[in-house]
């Protein structure tokens, strides 16, 4: 028990340390995109990932496929993409072009 109570002792002296960032607070967000109009669900289920929405963005953890077919896969499901970003990098303008591709019509 003392044990436990040092090393939450310890955890919460660290908290201070933490940058309080967006990235910080979007903990477990691999990718992330931004619709051209506003998805109508709040949760889309995709083969390879849950996404979470809100009006600007759809948000989902890192998925065991290539980035580019988790794009295509959430494009499919909320229509053309204005960006996509995986991992904090975004897609070009040739990758999201591709990725547009299939989007529903």
């Amino acid at each position: 028990m003392v044990r436990l109570i040092q090393a939450a002792a310890a955890a919460a002296a660290m908290l201070p340390l933490v940058p309080a960032t967006s990235e910080a607070q979007s903990a477990g967000v691999h990718y992330s995109a931004v619709p051209v109009a506003a998805p109508e669900k709040e949760r889309i289920v995709t083969r390879r990932a849950v996404w979470h929405c809100d009006a600007q963005r759809c948000v989902a953890p890192r998925a065991s496929s290539r980035d580019a077919v988790i794009c295509q896969s959430i494009a499919r499901e909320i229509g053309r993409l204005a960006s996509f970003t995986a991992n904090g990098s975004p897609f070009d303008a040739a990758a999201l072009s591709e990725c547009n591709a299939y989007a529903q019509s």
